[in-house]
């Protein structure tokens, strides 16, 4: 699948660049100043690309905007995400308005018995021409929107979930949840701390971070630590780790820095969490996968297979911290209440306006964003703070969730 995007984002900047130079040769400048800002666009692209791809050298990735970041590598971003979209659209617009044209044509030769072809409409050609336009606009205006609004759009919704065997103590218990992290120039180590700032308005009882605190770069993981460690709640602040947390390299270290900040990563582990003589089972889980993904998909999916054995408590009401929201599915043969994850971003660019079923991380997961309930337990996905890849969100608004757990 990333062979298939990649390739269509190859076809798509080909495109492109040459519906440009065949614009820029109709113009009626110079020749000289065609080739002037032929060249121009060309080395801009060349060196967005070559930041974007860190040709200038190896670099950590920051935990603050640049100016590099600002005036290069969110441009090239919004440009190629946009483009690709774009001339997606465009071809299946151009499919549908031929075969809807081929139609009526042959609709009209099998009735004109001997009169003469309708001419094509000019009218009808420059309506096509300018739909097809507003067409190829609308990816870019959108991915503008998801660059500079949708991305900090943050949303703090409250969801009450309603457990059977809840204990009398805990009725009204509230857990805030901050998932996909994900820190970089997009999500800087100040903007982590505003939104701590936010969850510890919340009051909420416990906190739990459910992964991928980083992205690629282990040097960022002090930062992110630093920045969550502001957390606050009565009764703890718990996490588990992400798939990107494994590709970096820091499963431990990151662990071990948690710790430090006096929040415990719970690796294949379980705590009580207590409250005037009862108690409620917490649990956390690396990240596992029943398919290959990505480096590491071996231990991935033998974690998927064995992770959840020995954790569950059949005698209390039981929460998991899983990454992954695939593992809902075990989960709710095992019994477990509640399962809270993140790793979709909700589909981060996802039109779920226009249909539910147009979701990048559909094809991943049936569980993209928020609550699910099957036989023997309920899931959350939350659509985490961060971004990766693009740092644009349109249709997936961030989200840190305020959970209130209510005796059924």
């Amino acid at each position: 699948m990333f062979n298939t995007i990649l390739l269509f984002l190859l076809l798509s900047q080909i495109y492109w660049f040459w519906k440009g130079w065949r614009r820029l040769r109709r113009s009626r400048w110079s020749a000289r100043t065609k080739m002037a800002l032929g060249g121009a666009t060309a080395l801009a692209y060349l060196l967005a690309l070559a930041y974007a791809m860190s040709w200038f050298g190896a670099r950590h990735t920051p935990v603050r905007l640049t100016a590099g970041d600002a005036l290069l590598g969110a441009p090239f971003a919004w440009w190629t995400a946009s483009s690709l979209v774009a001339l997606l659209a465009l071809a299946v617009f151009w499919s549908v308005a031929y075969g809807v044209i081929g139609m009526a044509w042959v609709g009209r030769r099998l009735t004109a018995r001997g009169r003469a072809p309708e001419l094509p409409s000019p009218s009808r050609r420059v309506f096509l021409e300018r739909a097809g336009a507003a067409v190829a606009a609308a990816p870019f205006v959108a991915g503008a929107y998801g660059l500079f609004y949708g991305r900090l759009n943050l949303e703090t919704p409250t969801q009450p979930i309603r457990l059977k065997r809840l204990p009398a103590a805990f009725d009204g218990f509230r857990i805030a949840q901050l998932s996909d992290i994900h820190i970089g120039p997009f999500m800087t180590e100040e903007q982590i701390r505003k939104y701590v700032a936010i969850a510890n308005a919340m009051k909420p009882d416990l906190v739990a971070l459910t992964g991928d605190f980083v992205t690629w770069d282990p040097a960022t993981q002090r930062a992110v630590v630093e920045a969550l460690a502001g957390l606050r709640a009565p009764f703890g602040v718990f996490g588990c780790l992400g798939n990107h947390d494994a590709w970096a390299g820091v499963e431990d270290s990151i662990t071990l820095l948690f710790r430090q900040a006096n929040i415990p990563i719970l690796r294949h582990q379980r705590v009580p969490i207590r409250l005037r003589g009862d108690s409620i089972n917490l649990m956390g889980v690396d990240f596992a996968s029943r398919r290959p993904f990505g480096p590491h998909s071996g231990s991935f999916m033998a974690r998927f297979r064995t992770g959840l054995d020995g954790l569950m408590d059949p005698d209390q009401v039981n929460v998991l911290l899983s990454h992954n929201p695939d593992t809902f599915d075990r989960a709710a043969e095992l019994g477990i209440d509640l399962t809270l994850s993140g790793h979709t971003h909700g589909g981060q660019l996802a039109l779920e306006f226009i249909s539910p079923e147009i979701a990048p991380s559909r094809l991943i997961t049936p569980y993209v964003a928020g609550w699910f309930e099957k036989p023997g337990g309920q899931l959350y996905v939350n659509r985490g703070i961060g971004t990766i890849f693009v740092p644009m969100r349109l249709g997936a608004p961030p989200e840190i969730t305020l959970f209130e757990l209510k005796r059924s």
